[in-house]
């Protein structure tokens, strides 16, 4: 028989049991307080249970407690960190802007420097040249600076530099210059043409003297007359 049908048959039978035999409802009833929790200890294990609950609540709050504070101080942490990468950033966009400024100040320096180093080579270049002229061919250079007050020359009335080759009576207008562009021809040119206009006189020749042409420069300087020399001993036959 399962435990189950035994207890149905308990239930059934035994109130009618306990009435009709004394002696198996004392034995029963002693069984009962033999294995029975007394009060006094059910109330000890039921207040110990609560403590323990307690106790878990008291722990696993302490623990969460410490995850709290752990979660605390990784936000300070990464706040920190956000911090000095902001920090950090600023920096180098200051930094870079310093380094922006102090190129640009550096080009503009070189770029004056440059220009100014270029009228000086300019100048060396056309006194250099010149003494080559007169010392080695025997003719004589004569640097002209008039206001070209028509502004044939530039579109404007301004000065007009010209250096002038006289050989046994020719006229000769010439362009001494370290570099020559496609304009720079364009300009020389129209110096030619001033010069004959303003003085009356034909000028024979037109040279262009200059270790470096653009290679735009020669056709144009081809096409107008004007022949190019790229250095001093070139013109030995002039």
């Amino acid at each position: 028989m399962s435990i189950d049908e035994i207890k149905s048959q308990l239930q059934a039978e035994l109130p009618a049991l306990l009435q009709q035999d004394t002696g198996f409802r004392h034995w029963l009833e002693d069984l009962i307080r033999r294995t029975a929790v007394p009060a006094e200890r059910f109330d000890d294990r039921f207040d110990r249970m609560l403590r323990e609950l307690a106790a878990d609540r008291e722990e696993q709050a302490r623990k969460w407690d410490k995850q709290d504070r752990q979660w605390e101080e990784q936000n300070r942490k990464w706040e920190e960190q956000n911090r000095k990468w902001e920090e950090q950033n600023r920096f180098n966009h200051q930094l870079l802007d310093e380094i922006k400024q102090t190129r640009t100040r550096q080009e503009q320096g070189i770029g004056a420097l440059g220009a100014r180093w270029g009228l000086a080579s300019e100048a060396s270049f056309r006194s250099a040249l010149k003494g080559i002229l007169e010392k080695s061919f025997g003719v004589e250079v004569i640097n002209v600076n008039e206001f070209d007050d028509e502004g044939t020359v530039f579109g404007v009335p301004d000065q007009v530099e010209i250096d002038i080759i006289v050989r046994n009576g020719d006229l000769i207008l010439c362009e001494l210059k370290s570099s020559m562009s496609k304009s720079d021809i364009y300009t020389f040119d129209r110096k030619v043409q001033y010069y004959q206009r303003r003085h009356g006189r034909e000028v024979s020749r037109k040279l262009v003297i200059s270790p470096m042409v653009r290679p735009e420069a020669r056709p144009v300087a081809e096409r107008l007359g004007i022949e190019v020399f790229g250095s001093a001993d070139e013109v030995a036959d002039l």
